[in-house]
């Protein structure tokens, strides 16, 4: 009778969880911890694996306002697009908050593009898990490349304008050698 009870607790408890919080956050929650293993890592592509970034689309900010991404153009662009129903996107973001925060001071753009419909559930996300780093929505089509069927997707655009890493799905990004990538483009290189 008590295993059976207390399985019953378990199955209310994580109800009530998914209630509360959400299934993006509760599974979320779950898979950060194989974030945590430092398995899953963006690819790095090598050289003859690299794209031109297209800079030719506009993004609104969290205050409204419209900027070209081309602004960006001369940085390393830490691009992601990413959304508050989506359980990978929910796990990677603490890390990425990490890497954001140890990345001040360098010459390093953080894009996340919300594919919420709702900017404001976006923006309410991130000031209740207090994340610093800025968000957008598109204010404009975007170029071919970047238009994926799965989210969360990033993408690494060195200064000189090339792609020179991607992942389509969650990865752990707060990595010394992530950083490297950030601070110095292609001198990455990946351990065995």
């Amino acid at each position: 009778m008590k295993k059976i009870l207390k399985d019953w607790w378990f199955i209310i408890g994580l109800v009530c969880s998914i209630y509360f919080f959400g299934y993006a956050e509760v599974a979320g929650f779950f898979q950060r911890v194989i974030l945590s293993t430092g398995i899953i890592q963006a690819d790095v592509l090598d050289e003859n694996e690299q794209y031109e970034a297209d800079y030719d689309f506009k993004l609104l900010d969290e205050q409204g306002s419209v900027i070209d991404f081309s602004q960006f153009k001369g940085q390393t662009v830490f691009l992601n697009f990413w959304a508050t129903w989506c359980p990978p996107c929910v796990a990677e973001m603490p890390d990425i908050h990490d890497l954001y925060k140890k990345m001040q001071g360098e010459n390093v753009a953080f894009v996340l593009i919300s594919r919420d419909e709702n900017f404001d559930k976006a923006k309410n996300f991130i000031e209740r898990k207090s994340y610093t780093f800025p968000i957008y929505k598109e204010a404009s089509p975007l170029p071919t490349f970047f238009e994926r069927r799965s989210i969360p997707s990033t993408f690494v655009i060195s200064p000189e304008g090339k792609i020179i890493a991607m992942r389509i799905g969650m990865a752990k990004y707060d990595t010394e050698e992530f950083r490297t990538l950030l601070r110095d483009g292609s001198t990455y290189s990946i351990q065995p």
